[in-house]
């Protein structure tokens, strides 16, 4: 596949695993930070060898494992100057404690007092533990301080007991590192996303939709949190997992009410992005009752709301992203819609081609805009999504260069 673009290519990451019960995770975690590019160093502490041994992370990283303090002259030095992330996972009570307060007892707590650069932590304990005052004012310390935080999650323990501290996901740890490293051209900007199906119910049992599955739109709503927007995801019906750190999250299931609920925050908008796919048409009629099996049925639809058409016809819209999915290379569609529409940009692609329809990991999408047009090969949705993002981050460029008064005073008055 190619133009294939990983945020973690050549950085060197020092993991440090601390004695807690997710300490076995810290193998598929090392494994995904190497399958992003990353080079990784694990540190050990002492108690983190009763739950996983330091043979099974050499394996898994490709480098040995430290662990003593005194095991290798000056490696509490030589570690972190040589790397470009530290990551804490499983991130116990005991290391925040001792990080909090500038205690260096051992290998990682010394490197953790020595290394300048980006923290991430995924704390991982006891519900109990994790709400005690003492240790939430470690933690607000470390936070205040730049340190990054992902989870703990909610669910059940490794005592048996339910409640939060279970260590984050991998795949949200992996999340909050590649954050560290991302440009932050979105900061502060407010970015509206949709993404997903939408149901026309022709009764309570039986609705229209599509095939989308949202994939598309959640790739773009974790980019933008990486890039440091401030993301109102509206999602039609999926069973994609919620992406961490949005602003807000708002399900919807028809058109209208992904309508209604993007318009009521419309006000103090920057950026929206239609990653979508709202039904086109809905019944005129939705049935009370469950429409009986018997002869032919007959039904008349009305058009849905033309919600990109709705935001393009604003007197002071925001930066305005639609998608055009078609049945066929029909970039003459894409091109009228975007005039039409009075939109920015348009995201066109051919669902019919191969890795590139719905319910697929991959993409392959051509960004068109007034006077420009980037056609991209096939790639991973992730890396479609930070190929939209860089021609967003061109049009808001633009824009700011053009009229920087204008758009000022133009947001000011949405903001009021």
């Amino acid at each position: 596949m190619k133009n294939k673009r990983k945020v973690l290519k050549n950085k060197n990451i020092l993991l440090g695993v601390t004695g807690g019960a997710a300490a076995y995770k810290a193998v598929d975690l090392v494994r995904r930070m190497k399958d992003e590019g990353a080079s990784v160093v694990v540190i050990m502490t002492a108690a983190s060898k009763n739950f996983i041994t330091p043979l099974s992370l050499e394996i898994a990283s490709g480098n040995r494992v430290y662990s003593g303090v005194f095991d290798d002259p000056m490696s509490h030095i030589n570690l972190p100057r040589n790397a470009d992330l530290m990551a804490i996972a499983p991130a116990t009570a005991n290391i925040i404690g001792k990080f909090a307060n500038g205690i260096a007892d051992d290998l990682l707590s010394t490197c953790l007092l020595s290394f300048k650069g980006k923290v991430v932590i995924a704390p991982s304990m006891n519900w109990r533990m994790y709400d005690n005052p003492i240790f939430q004012e470690n933690l607000r310390r470390l936070t205040a301080h730049g340190v990054m935080q992902t989870g703990p999650d909610r669910g059940t323990l490794a005592c048996g007991e339910e409640g939060i501290g279970r260590m984050a996901d991998v795949s949200e740890i992996i999340e909050t590192i590649k954050s560290a490293f991302s440009k932050k051209d979105f900061f502060k900007k407010r970015i509206i996303l949709t993404a997903g199906p939408t149901r026309e119910y022709l009764d309570p049992v039986r609705f229209l939709s599509n095939r989308s599955s949202g994939k598309m739109g959640y790739a773009i709503a974790r980019a933008c949190i990486r890039r440091g927007a401030e993301v109102i995801l509206v999602s039609g019906p999926s069973c994609l997992k919620q992406p961490q750190g949005l602003k807000s999250f708002f399900r919807v299931e028809t058109a209208q009410e992904m309508r209604d609920a993007m318009f009521k925050r419309l006000a103090e908008t920057d950026i929206v992005i239609m990653a979508a796919a709202p039904a086109d048409f809905s019944p005129e009629k939705k049935e009370k009752a469950k429409i009986e099996k018997s002869g032919k049925l007959s039904v008349n639809f009305k058009n849905t709301p033309d919600i990109l058409s709705e935001i393009g016809q604003l007197k002071n819209k925001p930066i305005l992203v639609g998608f055009a999915a078609e049945t066929g290379r029909r970039l003459d569609r894409a091109k009228k819609k975007l005039i039409q529409k009075n939109a920015d940009m348009i995201v066109f692609n051919n669902v019919t081609a191969v890795g590139s329809g719905f319910d697929v990991d991959t993409n392959e999408i051509t960004i068109i805009r007034k006077n420009k047009e980037l056609s991209l090969p096939l790639m991973t949705k992730d890396n479609a999504a930070e190929a939209i993002l860089d021609a967003v981050s061109d049009t808001m460029k633009k824009q700011a260069k053009s009229g920087p008064i204008q758009r000022l005073r133009a947001n000011h008055r949405r903001r009021r």
